[in-house]
C-alpha cells in the first residue's frame, strides 16, 4: 500500500533521471573542449592541441551516423554525434585561423593539392570542410549500397566506435614527441576521463551494441595514460626529442 503511494514520486523521478542521462550523453561529449577552445583563443597558440583529435572524432561520428541507418540505436547517441561534428568543425576553424596568423611566410596548402605530406595541415578552414564532405559522400554511398549486408553494418559500427576509442592517441603521441604536456588543457583530459567513464557505464546499462561498450573501456584506458603523462612530465621533466624538421611536426594541426 505504501509502495503504491510512492509510485507517483518514483515514476517521475525515474523519467527525470533518464532525461538527465540522455542530456548528458548528447552534450557531455563537447564540454571537455570548452576550456581548450578558450585557452587557444586567449593565448592565440594552438601548439599544445593536436587537431588530429578533431580528425578522429569527425571520422568516428560520421561513421556512427551511417551505422545508425543500418542498425538503429538510441537517439541520444545519434544527436551526440551531430553535436560533436559541429563542435570539431568549430575547433578546426579556430586552430586553423590561429596557425595561419602565426605562419605568415609559410606556403599555402589546400585539400585540392592532394599532397599527402600536408594532409590535415591545410591553410584554410574550407579545405577541411571539403575533406569532410568528400569522406561523408564516399562512405555514405558505400553504406547505401551495402545496407543489406549484416557483416558490413556490424563492421561499420565497430570502426565507428574503435576510431573514437583512439581519440586520445594523437594527443598521447604529441605529448610523447614534445616530452611535455604544456599547452594541453589538463581540464580537457580530466573531462574526457569522467565523460568516457560515464559513457561506458551508460552503454552497458542501456545494452547498447557490444562494440560501444568494448571501445568505451579502451577509451578510458587511453585517457588514463594521458593523465599519467601529465604526472610524469610534471615531476620528471624531459628534454624535447630531437627529430628532423617536418611540416607535420613543426606546427601541430
Amino acid at each position: 500500500m505504501e509502495a503504491d503511494g510512492l509510485e507517483w514520486l518514483v515514476v517521475p523521478m525515474h523519467q527525470l533521471v533518464s532525461w538527465g542521462a540522455a542530456g548528458a550523453m548528447v552534450f557531455g561529449g563537447v564540454v571537455p573542449y570548452i576550456p581548450q577552445y578558450r585557452d587557444i583563443k586567449r593565448t592565440q597558440n594552438a601548439e599544445g592541441f593536436s587537431t588530429y583529435v578533431c580528425l578522429v572524432l569527425l571520422v568516428a561520428n560520421i561513421l556512427r551516423i551511417l551505422f545508425w541507418f543500418g542498425r538503429h540505436f538510441e537517439s541520444p547517441l545519434l544527436w551526440q554525434s551531430i553535436i560533436m561534428i559541429i563542435t570539431m568543425l568549430l575547433m578546426l576553424k579556430l586552430c586553423t585561423e590561429v596557425r595561419v596568423s602565426n605562419e605568415l611566410n609559410i606556403k599555402r596548402r589546400s585539400f585540392s593539392d592532394f599532397d599527402l605530406n600536408y594532409f590535415w595541415h591545410w591553410s584554410k578552414f574550407t579545405d577541411y570542410v571539403q575533406c569532410v564532405l568528400t569522406f561523408t559522400g564516399v562512405t555514405g554511398y558505400i553504406t547505401y549500397l551495402s545496407l543489406d549486408s549484416f557483416l558490413f553494418v556490424e563492421t561499420l559500427g565497430f570502426l565507428a566506435v574503435f576510431t573514437e576509442a583512439m581519440l586520445g592517441v594523437p594527443q598521447l603521441y604529441r605529448n610523447y614527441q614534445n616530452r611535455s604536456t604544456d599547452g594541453m588543457s589538463v581540464k580537457m583530459v580530466l573531462m574526457w576521463t569522467s565523460g568516457d567513464t560515464f559513457k561506458t557505464v551508460y552503454f552497458i546499462l542501456n545494452q547498447a551494441p557490444f562494440q560501444f561498450s568494448i571501445c568505451g573501456l579502451l577509451q578510458v584506458f587511453v585517457d588514463m595514460a594521458i593523465l599519467l603523462q601529465v604526472y610524469f612530465y610534471s615531476y620528471y621533466p624531459q628534454k624535447p626529442a630531437s627529430h628532423a624538421a617536418h611540416p607535420a611536426s613543426t606546427k601541430a594541426l
